[in-house]
């Protein structure tokens, strides 16, 4: 598979604390990779470095081959898109604005978006299924709503690599399925995702391959229901959990079962 990104050996540092150690991968494309730390393990530093925001690391980042330091700013928006968590905005733009804004990178600075611009963003929306949303003011939806529209903006860009900082964050159980379930339909048409969570049943559910941070040092490991062990999680999350295989109505699936949860059924006489 042809790489679309690259990292090698990445190392960064804020003055003298070192937050990056030789962090090194490579995804192309229909591939969605989900990062798994602790807060402050590096993972959106790594976003930084990989986005251009950080320039003073060492190592390389290259995107389609190209070093991102030599690039310009436009030239990494039409590369790579940036989904943050969703927010409330300062002005209520409605969403279908909100979702044109990501064509800015397509257009001459001097002119507005035209029809063709117009048509992306109604396509984006439509993508996102969330065309029915489209005169509604983004901070009068809901957070799940609020991330599908940041997703659809991002897509406008026409980059090929999406880069989501915790897209679930704060977001209820349902809203989680609604953005996941859309994010893994992105990755089968073919955008390379890269994603971080702090729940790792959505890199058993959803993702190809899983990059575990810790300390600065990141591994990536090709099949995440094999490689998230009980004992990798418990390392980076200091909790007890059992992986085990649920019998859905489509098959199996995989679940992560915290050990209390047996302490109290103990508790309770229930065995």
């Amino acid at each position: 598979m042809e790489a679309l990104l690259e990292v090698k050996d990445v190392h960064f540092a804020y003055k003298k604390h070192k937050v990056l150690k030789g962090v090194s991968f490579s995804a192309g494309k229909g591939e969605c990779i989900c990062l798994l730390g602790q807060n402050g393990a590096g993972k959106t530093t790594l976003f930084k470095c990989i986005l251009g925001f950080l320039t003073d690391y060492k190592g390389e980042v290259l995107i389609g081959g190209n070093r991102i330091n030599q690039l310009s700013i436009l030239e990494v928006a039409k590369r790579v898109a940036y989904i943050p968590q969703a927010h409330a905005p300062t002005f209520n733009y409605i969403v279908y604005e909100t979702v044109l804004m990501g064509t800015n990178t397509l257009v001459d600075k001097m002119r507005s978006p035209r029809a063709a611009e117009q048509k992306i963003a109604e396509e984006m929306l439509e993508l996102m299924n969330i065309s029915h949303l489209a005169e509604r003011g983004y901070a009068e939806i809901s957070g799940g709503e609020r991330q599908l529209v940041l997703i659809a903006r991002a897509l406008a860009q026409k980059s090929s690599i999406l880069v989501m900082d915790e897209p679930t964050a704060n977001l209820d159980y349902g809203n989680q399925y609604r953005v996941m379930a859309q994010i893994r339909k992105l990755v089968d048409q073919g955008y390379l995702v890269i994603l971080s969570t702090h729940n790792p049943e959505h890199a058993l559910l959803y993702s190809d391959r899983v990059l575990v941070i810790q300390d600065g040092v990141a591994e990536l490991h090709d099949d995440p229901e094999n490689s998230l062990s009980s004992a990798v999680i418990k390392q980076l999350y200091n909790v007890e959990v059992e992986l085990q295989r649920m019998q859905a109505t489509w098959g199996e699936v995989p679940v992560l079962v915290p050990c209390h949860c047996k302490d109290k059924k103990r508790d309770l006489g229930l065995y």
